[in-house]
């Protein structure tokens, strides 16, 4: 009884290896890697890495634009400045 399900196992396995329907997908899969190889794609974890480092570069940038103002306050005399428009207020 086994052996008859491993030859049908195997009977089926060459009949798909064997048919239209493996070359089909076969060139399906290497024109969609042609495709997205031409369309620049990012892989997730570079997207993720990008994303990481935007997150960094966007808290320092808020850390400087206050330590900016906190200076400008300063030299101004203690008044507060708004940035944005450059005057004090």
């Amino acid at each position: 009884m086994n052996t008859f399900f491993n030859d049908l196992q195997n009977k089926i396995s060459q009949a798909i290896e064997n048919s239209p329907a493996k070359d089909i997908e076969k060139n399906v899969k290497s024109m969609m890697t042609q495709g997205f190889a031409k369309l620049d794609l990012v892989t997730r974890e570079e997207f993720d890495i990008q994303t990481q480092v935007l997150a960094k570069t966007r808290a320092k940038l808020e850390a400087l634009e206050t330590r900016l103002a906190d200076l400008e306050a300063k030299a101004a005399g203690g008044n507060k400045v708004d940035i944005a428009k450059g005057e004090v207020l």
